[in-house]
This record gives structure tokens, C-alpha cells and sequence, in this order.
């Protein structure tokens, strides 16, 4: 992984309505490693969202998400247990209009899955957003791909990202059927380090954001490298590694 990166633009709002805002989707494993290093990275990156997976899901969660979101300079949009385990978070830049916790079908004997949704605004740029973590089986998964595509379609929002842990490399076929339809942040603009599991030997990348065409994608990637963010807290922190964005979103 790289040991310095060139930088990746910061949140503003440009003179025609667009914003540009910084996206960060991170698997957290229910924060049971360092949270102390978690909340730095996280505020390292100096994101205007965050969508989680393996948030906290059980005793006390709202509790410990919400440690979290204020450690790291984040508020709580939606998920966590009401979400099985995706949430949202955001920095105070973003305005809420709606948030829905979505419970996906369960498969008797797998892991209950689920998405966490909200749309957002800055200024005149609205969004949707979705944070998802598909399931280990490739059957159920490849359904739960369609159904994040058909849930950012109903959004209503005039552009749309979706960010999570696939549990599946880009040449899969769910990572494919989300790919053919949203831009694949990383590919579009390479930016920082491709691969997400596992931070000690990071080999495979299964945890990526997307975006629909309309949205510019200004750089994504690990963000190993960037000031704050230490090899060491993004070893403590938790079993992935970040991937962080910048998009520019049009106005409405």
C-alpha cells in the first residue's frame, strides 16, 4: 500500500449548486477491536458520510453508535439494528429530508441482512444513499444486488450512492450486476489503495462505493497514506480497510 497519497479534494459547494462531498464506506465489525483508533481514522478522512456495515446490532448498539458518531465528529442518520448491522452516518454539512431502514427476506439458517437508506441534502445537491453488506452466499447475494439496484432506483433522489462489503471480488457476478449499472467509484478514478481485506495483507478488494452516472467521481480508494490515518489504526481499527471518496453531485 502507498505511504503518501496526492490529495484528494475537500468538501465544498461549487458556484452552480454542485458539492462536492467526501464518502467513506467501512466495514467496523461491530466495533469490537480499537475503537479508539476507529474514530481517528474515520476523522482523519474528514467525511460528510459515512455508511457502516457490522455496526453495532445488539445489546446497548444505539448506545455505542452513537459513541462513535460523536468521536469521530458524525451524527446518526439511520441503521444499526434496525438495519441488521449497515448505518449512516453524517457530518453536520448535510441536511436530512427522509431515512428508512430496510429488513431484507431471510434465508432460514444465514445471517439476516439488510440496508440502511436515507437522501440527503447539501444545499442544492440532493442524494440518496444506501449501505449494504451482502450476503456470504453467491445465490442470496446475486438477489440482494438487484434488490440495492431496484432500492436506489426508488429513492426518488435525482442521483444516488451506494457503498458497502460486497463479500465478493469485482469479477463476481453480483459485484458485476451492481458495476453495470452505477459507476464503480474506484475504477473510475483510481485513487489510493485498490485492495480493502485484510489490513495486515490486503489482497482482494470486496468492499467498494458506487455511484450513478450523473455523479463525478474526483478520486476513490483506501486511504492509506493520508494525514491521520495510521497503518497502525487501520490495523487496530477493524478486519477491512476504509474506502473513501470525493464525488461532486449536481445540483438538483
Amino acid at each position: 500500500m502507498p505511504t503518501s497519497l496526492p490529495a484528494l479534494p475537500n468538501s465544498r459547494t461549487e458556484a452552480d449548486g454542485s458539492a462536492v462531498v467526501r464518502v467513506l464506506s467501512y466495514n467496523i465489525r461491530s466495533m469490537r477491536d480499537d475503537t479508539a483508533a476507529l474514530a481517528r481514522v474515520i476523522t482523519a478522512c474528514a467525511p460528510d458520510l459515512v455508511l457502516l456495515q457490522e455496526a453495532p446490532r445488539f445489546f446497548r448498539w444505539r448506545k455505542k453508535l452513537t459513541r462513535l458518531a460523536a468521536a469521530s465528529g458524525q451524527v446518526i442518520l439511520s441503521g444499526g439494528g434496525t438495519a441488521a448491522g449497515p448505518a449512516l452516518l453524517c457530518s453536520l454539512r448535510a441536511t436530512m429530508e427522509r431515512t428508512e431502514d430496510v429488513l431484507l427476506p431471510l434465508t432460514p439458517g444465514l445471517h439476516r441482512r439488510g440496508f440502511a437508506t436515507a437522501v440527503v441534502r447539501f444545499g442544492k445537491a440532493r442524494v440518496g444513499l444506501l449501505s449494504c453488506h451482502l450476503s456470504l452466499q453467491k445465490d442470496e447475494r446475486y438477489e440482494q444486488g438487484g434488490a440495492l439496484l431496484d432500492r436506489l432506483a426508488g429513492l426518488g433522489a435525482p442521483h444516488a450512492i451506494a457503498g458497502g462489503d460486497l463479500n465478493e471480488r469485482p469479477d463476481g457476478p453480483t459485484f458485476r450486476r451492481v458495476a453495470k449499472d452505477l459507476q464503480d467509484c474506484w475504477a473510475t478514478s483510481p485513487w489510493g489503495g485498490e485492495h480493502t481485506s485484510t489490513p495486515a495483507e490486503p489482497r482482494q478488494r470486496i468492499d467498494a462505493l458506487f455511484a450513478t452516472p450523473g455523479i463525478e467521481v474526483l478520486g476513490c480508494g483506501v486511504p492509506d497514506g493520508l494525514p491521520g490515518v495510521t497503518r497502525d489504526d487501520l490495523r487496530a481499527a477493524t478486519d477491512h480497510l476504509p474506502v473513501l471518496a470525493a464525488l461532486r453531485i449536481p445540483a438538483a
